[in-house]
């Protein structure tokens, strides 16, 4: 068996803790550069705010209906995740942490186990202050989908769900949406609804397997046999390395000049690259966008350039060097630019890597050394400490809008609170 042990309105859940006048409030926590919501209380979600929605379609309602806003606080919410984690951790010897917010736990083994997880839930809550769900099952699909029913009937459930034979199963997936499967996506349920399948009760037990695999390819089949209890997603296989790292923001007013542009091109390209960096990958395409914003009705335009190394590099002051000429070639003067982001995809391993016949690989490699050497700088120092000139000064207007930020509380002296 499996279970989900999964975060309630995470980071809405980290800034209540500290708040507790907060604790029946809408609340909605903001993206990068006060976007748009990316996560809701379920009082938020009660006001018909939709996950993704802009700010500024639901700002009214901080007056009009009492709703409390959150700039994101990556800091806080990756040390309270790490409690978490380490609570359940503590309680399961084998944990697989699949996001900031979300945990499967091996329960092979575990007698009781309906009421193991009622203690995981509890004991994590007592020790953190976070709420969670937990979802059993015997697959992965099958402990999301427990963990999702239980997330929205938390009165009859106590927010725990055990899925353990076929008739609880059954009962389960007939009043599932399609759409809330776990790795089906609004573009695959269009699929499938045209062939009249609205449930995961209707998918999971449709004949013609073919047709799945032809529409859906072979990741659609793993999700329908897991729905029938066929373990095809391994425990701990969530841990392999990504294929593509993307870094984007919106900017805080619109950028009328190149070089702001590229300023913003080079950070994202300098994030980007340690990411891919840390897992070891190298880059063999590359892509640099930017464009005005499609909410407002000005002038619009919209640029995406795409560069193929001849061959894969982890060198971060080449690719800023390549992206410099795209933005050059496709920048256009008279637009505001509202949002600007860049793409590392078709990431290989060092041993994948293909070699060239026209490269000079002793500069390469010392060029990689630097590269290296930045990185070690940069873990020791802080981030950011070394960088290339192309991403400008430390307080170049760069830095993210977060006008409604809450105190780190637990990660910087200033601002733990105080107790009278």
């Amino acid at each position: 068996m499996i279970g989900l042990v999964d975060c309630n309105s995470f980071y809405c859940s980290c800034e209540r803790l500290f708040r507790p006048e907060l604790s029946n409030r809408p609340i909605v926590v903001l993206s990068n550069n006060d976007g748009c919501a990316v996560s809701r209380t379920d009082e938020a979600k009660d006001l018909g705010i939709k996950m993704g929605q802009p700010f500024f379609e639901f700002k009214n309602l901080c007056k009009s209906d009492g709703l409390v806003v959150f700039s994101s606080n990556f800091q806080l919410y990756t040390n309270l995740s790490d409690r978490v984690m380490g609570t359940i951790k503590d309680m399961c010897p084998l944990v697989e942490v699949y996001s900031v917010d979300e945990a499967f736990v091996n329960l092979n083994g575990f007698t009781e186990i309906d009421i193991f997880a009622r203690r995981i839930k509890h004991t994590v809550e007592r020790d953190t202050g976070i709420p969670v769900s937990v979802g059993v099952a015997k697959t992965k699909t099958l402990a999301k989908v427990a963990n999702k029913i239980a997330k929205k009937n938390k009165v009859h459930t106590d927010g725990v769900v055990f899925l353990d034979n076929e008739k609880s199963i059954d009962l389960a997936l007939k009043s599932f949406p399609i759409k809330d499967i776990w790795g089906i996506g609004s573009a695959s349920a269009s699929k499938l609804k045209l062939l009249g399948i609205n449930t995961a009760y209707e998918f999971a037990h449709y004949k013609n397997e073919k047709l799945i695999l032809k529409l859906l390819t072979k990741t659609g089949l793993m999700i329908k046999h897991e729905l029938l209890g066929i373990e095809c997603h391994k425990f701990g296989s969530s841990h392999e390395k990504k294929n593509e790292i993307m870094c984007s923001r919106s900017f805080d007013t619109p950028k009328f000049h190149i070089n702001e542009i590229k300023e913003s091109i080079a950070n994202f390209i300098d994030l980007a690259s340690s990411k891919m960096r840390r897992q070891e990958s190298y880059c063999s395409r590359m892509d640099i966008f930017y464009y005005t914003s499609p909410f407002q009705d000005l002038m619009k335009h919209s640029v995406c350039r795409t560069y193929k190394f001849s061959v894969p590099t982890l060198d971060t002051l080449y690719m800023t060097d390549i992206a410099m000429k795209l933005v050059d070639e496709s920048f256009k003067l008279g637009f505001g630019y509202k949002k600007a982001g860049v793409k590392l995809y078709e990431l290989v391993n060092i041993e994948n890597v293909q070699l060239g016949l026209f490269e000079n690989y002793e500069i390469i490699d010392r060029r990689h050394r630097l590269i290296k050497t930045i990185d070690r700088v940069n873990l020791r120092e802080g981030s950011g400490v070394l960088k290339s000139a192309s991403c400008g000064a430390q307080n170049s207007g760069f830095g993210m809008k977060q006008v409604y930020k809450s105190p780190r509380y637990l990660t910087t002296w200033k601002s733990l609170r105080n107790v009278d």
